[in-house]
């Protein structure tokens, strides 16, 4: 088996519960707000949320929008769905668009707060850790929030090296994020290996900059369409492989 010295990982959903964690955190939300004025019922926000928050985030891994621009847009597109709030939007852009601000920054407040792990987070970090494994945060999040993620759900002291994309000037999956990687953790890419649970995102990515890979697949719905290096269900089985 090959042998690895340096680790890449992505975070969010990798090690901490990002889903997770923002369900709970939108239901919060939705209550400071009162937002129940203007939805009879929470699902549709909900579900508009999450529809419009998948394909934003796809845009911004390829470079095709801002991080201000996500940052409103994930909140206006679904508060719009309610009749009262699109009339406020039309009414006064300006307006509405720092409300929104104000939803996220609320939004985030509460996600970056939370404790939530995929399981075996812990127990797979602390392995690798003990087995003198060097280990690299890689993360399209943000920063200030990164940062209060790690914090909150205690996984801080176990990476070496913290690569987020608004450090790099550039996106997973692009090969200049992972040169950027490998220039910050001193890792050589004969030597690393990417795990990641986002195929196009984390792996494809870190496949096309030549890196070895495991796939963690614990969403069915987004399978893997290119041959990887390793695949696993659960972060426990990765104990089986590094």
């Amino acid at each position: 088996m090959k042998q690895y010295t340096d680790i890449f990982l992505d975070f969010d959903d990798t090690l901490y519960d990002t889903h997770g964690n923002a369900v709970i955190a939108l239901a919060e939300t939705f209550k400071y707000f009162q937002l129940e004025r203007y939805f009879d019922d929470p699902q549709v926000f909900y579900d508009n949320y999450w529809k419009t928050n998948i394909d934003l985030w796809g845009r911004y891994s390829k470079g095709e929008i801002t991080r201000d621009y996500l940052i409103v847009e994930r909140f206006r597109q679904p508060l719009c769905m309610s009749e009262e709030l699109r009339i406020k939007s039309n009414e006064s852009t300006s307006a509405f668009k720092d409300y929104c601000l104000q939803v996220s920054d609320i939004f985030l407040d509460y996600c970056s707060s939370k404790p939530g792990v995929i399981e075996g987070a812990h127990e797979l970090m602390d392995y690798l850790r003990n087995k003198g494994y060097k280990l690299h945060m890689c993360s399209n999040g943000f920063h200030e929030v990164q940062y209060k993620k790690l914090k909150a759900c205690g996984l801080s002291n176990h990476f070496n090296t913290i690569i987020l994309s608004e450090d790099a000037g550039v996106n997973k999956p692009s090969p200049l994020f992972f040169e950027y990687a490998l220039r910050q953790s001193g890792a050589k890419k004969e030597s690393t290996i990417m795990i990641g649970d986002n195929f196009q995102t984390d792996i494809l990515g870190a496949k096309n900059a030549g890196l070895d890979t495991i796939f963690f697949n614990h969403w069915p719905e987004y399978p893997a369409t290119e041959p990887v290096t390793y695949e696993v269900k659960a972060l426990k089985d990765i104990i089986n492989i590094l």
